[in-house]
């Protein structure tokens, strides 16, 4: 579970985040930004990190707070599952990322799977929607919704990129060092489960 640290200072910056974008009051416009201060104080005294910088980074966020949204897809090929090896860790995940504006939740997952695997896939079905507060990942400063598609394998080949270092299917029982960040052996194993039995429904927190 998300520690309680971190889930205070997403809520703080969400109200602060939310409040900066409606209120048009001097004195509200100066609390919402000491309670959005107040969020990078506790996170820059729980990770070391400089409190100004956390700070900027938060105010670069605008409008009405959020979660946001993170797509992976799930390839199967002769029972095994596809997974890349990602440049920033060394370590390995579903391919995906941030959901981009302007494209469909599909789209983003068709082209993710791609750019980062060399491989042409189609979406076929919604296998979960997690909340990642609550599903074990290591800590992050933003609250997200993660968004994990089902999708056949169409055409391309095994290629890297700029953001992946290799690309391979990896058996049920042969799964290597996962990015934890980006997926658990836990969720990993749930899909399998989708794959053994078609006619789960998708999950969901």
């Amino acid at each position: 579970m998300t520690p309680k640290w971190l889930e205070w200072a997403q809520k703080l910056q969400s109200l602060a985040q939310s409040g900066l974008n409606y209120t048009k009051n001097e004195f509200e416009i100066e609390r919402y930004n000491l309670i959005r201060e107040i969020a990078s104080e506790i996170i820059s005294l729980q990770t070391g990190e400089d409190k100004s910088e956390i700070n900027k980074f938060f105010a670069s966020e605008a409008g009405h707070s959020t979660p946001k949204v993170d797509v992976r897809g799930v390839v199967f090929k002769e029972n095994k599952i596809l997974l890349v090896k990602e440049k920033v860790d060394g370590k390995w995940t579903l391919p995906g990322g941030w959901a981009d504006v302007g494209s469909t939740p599909s789209e983003n997952v068709e082209r993710e799977v791609f750019e980062e695997s060399g491989y042409l896939v189609k979406t076929k079905k919604v296998l979960a929607v997690y909340d990642r507060n609550k599903q074990g990942h290591t800590p992050f400063i933003y609250h997200l919704y993660k968004i994990f598609f089902l999708c056949e394998l169409t055409g391309g080949e095994a290629k890297a990129s700029n953001e992946t270092l290799d690309v391979r299917f990896f058996g049920e029982d042969e799964l290597p060092e996962l990015s934890t960040g980006r997926i658990t052996s836990k969720q990993i194993k749930r899909f399998f489960e989708h794959l053994r039995d078609p006619n789960l429904s998708t999950d969901f927190d």
